[in-house]
């Protein structure tokens, strides 16, 4: 009997091996900006890439997306060649500081990038309607871009990212500049997208709002990966161990973990390795690689 070949799913990114360098004055050694850099994100995932400023950040996005060629190394997006325009048909990109013509409205602004992307007629007013409801900004679909506070700027820019229905969205600081309300309403943001299935690779150096958001996190310092993994395995403090007791009594407590079944009322909840912060993970790590330099 034969049995078809099961097709294995691609990753939503894979850069491997990246590196790139830039020119600079003559005679002079290249910037090696990214070194050796390897990152795989699948489908659905959350991805925060992590680092203080030029660390190689955005030169692996901008590497990802197509806009600068690798010295060595290769990026893909759903399997392809991200060096081919084909590979960004699926892919919706927010930069650190983007640009809007401040005359538009938000609406007008939204319209302007679908028509850019092919979408005409009814199908444009719909998503235009659905990504300004989605952002919540349908209040202020018609006031001037040149009106709007740097957090507006930035659920527009996001909701701009989405206007073509992308799979993978990538983020360069998504948050910065932006105030607390409107960098919580940033992150819920990036939990609706999560829900629907839609890969996010984001970079940031705000370290708690990456803790709170994603699924893998890579630290990347002076062009190198240092760490890279799932978030609780990264926060995990390995040569500790955590126990979770309900109901418990004081002297229950006291007499430690070995006892616990011999409690009546006493219920063991979850063991596992107490966690730290994603903040001082990176302080730790980076100030290892300092040190070995």
């Amino acid at each position: 009997m034969f049995l078809p070949r099961m097709t294995e799913i691609p990753p939503a990114v894979e850069i491997s091996h990246l590196i790139k360098d830039f020119k600079t004055s003559f005679k002079r050694q290249p910037l090696r900006a990214v070194d050796d850099v390897s990152i795989r994100i699948m489908p659905g995932e959350v991805y925060g890439l992590i680092g203080p400023n030029g660390s190689g950040k955005s030169t692996t996005m901008k590497a990802l997306l197509g806009l600068v060629a690798p010295t060595a190394g290769k990026c893909a997006i759903f399997g392809k060649d991200s060096m081919k325009v084909d590979s960004r048909n699926e892919v919706g990109f927010l930069p650190e500081n983007p640009y809007f013509y401040k005359h538009l409205s938000g609406e007008e602004t939204l319209k302007f990038y679908g028509k850019l992307c092919g979408i005409k007629g009814a199908k444009l007013r719909d998503r235009v309607k659905q990504l300004l409801e989605l952002v919540d900004l349908s209040g202020a679909s018609h006031r001037r871009i040149g009106g709007y506070s740097k957090g507006m700027l930035q659920r527009i820019g996001l909701a701009q990212a989405l206007i073509q229905e992308p799979k993978l969205v990538i983020l360069d600081e998504p948050t910065a500049g932006v105030d607390p309300v409107g960098s919580r309403e940033i992150r819920d943001l990036i939990f609706k997208l999560r829900e629907q299935g839609i890969t996010v690779f984001l970079c940031s150096h705000l370290l708690e709002q990456v803790q709170e958001v994603c699924d893998h996190v890579g630290i990347i310092f002076k062009g190198k990966m240092i760490r890279e993994g799932k978030l609780d395995d990264l926060i995990a403090i390995e040569d500790q161990t955590e126990l979770i007791l309900k109901d418990a009594s004081p002297e229950l407590v006291a007499e430690i973990a070995a006892l616990v079944g011999k409690h009546a009322g006493a219920e063991l909840i979850s063991t596992g390795k107490p966690r730290t912060t994603l903040e001082r993970l990176f302080l730790r790590e980076t100030l290892k690689q300092e040190s070995n330099n």
